[in-house]
């Protein structure tokens, strides 16, 4: 990219960008409100995104029936984790770095709810077991000190038409699968192994 080009102060940004109205900074509070507890409860799905010894991000999605993530007696929020491919990058962030970033999403609610606070990990059997899905207790969870929150506005939904199936792809072969052969060119059969194999582990484990 052109160095000329290159925006590298905060005067540049904001000269591009603009900047916030004050009613939308006096939106970034630092602990959950009723509504974000309301918001967290219809939430299916998360990104939680940690940080590794080199500084980098890693971003993992977790899934549940609505309401998954759980807020304490003292407003924050505990995350059980299931089933998974054990690589385990995240938890092993936390160990290292407790610092995480959170956003919460919700079908058909065009705003997301980002949240960022301080994480540890746990398998307090209580917990875990009032975690339980069909029948199976989550595995551990992880507890986050809540520190910074608010809802982020929708026009990243909006222009992305994500509630909208009229304007979906088609495509459902898992494009993941050809990834998971590796580098050498694979056979069309190969392929519908793997999609197979990926199928089998999504029913059979996922609790």
């Amino acid at each position: 990219m052109p160095p000329d080009h290159r925006i590298t102060s905060e005067a540049e940004l904001e000269a591009v960008i603009g900047e916030p109205m004050e009613f939308v900074r006096a939106k970034v509070i630092d602990s959950l409100n009723e509504a974000m507890c309301a918001f967290i409860a219809k939430s299916p799905l998360i990104f939680l995104a940690t940080i590794d010894e080199q500084g980098l991000i890693d971003v993992s999605p977790k899934g549940d029936p609505a309401g998954f993530v759980q807020v304490d007696g003292d407003g924050n929020l505990l995350i059980p984790e299931r089933l998974g491919n054990r690589l385990t990058f995240g938890f092993r962030n936390i160990l290292r770095n407790p610092q995480v970033g959170i956003i919460f999403v919700v079908p058909n609610q065009r705003e997301t709810l980002r949240v960022k606070g301080a994480a540890t990990l746990h398998k307090d059997p209580e917990v875990l077991a009032d975690m339980a899905v069909k029948g199976k207790d989550a595995l551990m969870f992880t507890h986050v000190e809540v520190r910074e929150c608010f809802f982020h506005c929708g026009k990243a939904m909006i222009r992305s038409h994500m509630w909208q199936p009229e304007h979906w792809q088609t495509e459902t072969r898992s494009i993941a699968a050809r990834q998971l052969l590796g580098k050498k060119k694979r056979s069309e059969e190969e392929i519908v192994q793997t999609e197979e194999l990926m199928a089998e582990s999504y029913k059979n484990e996922l609790y």
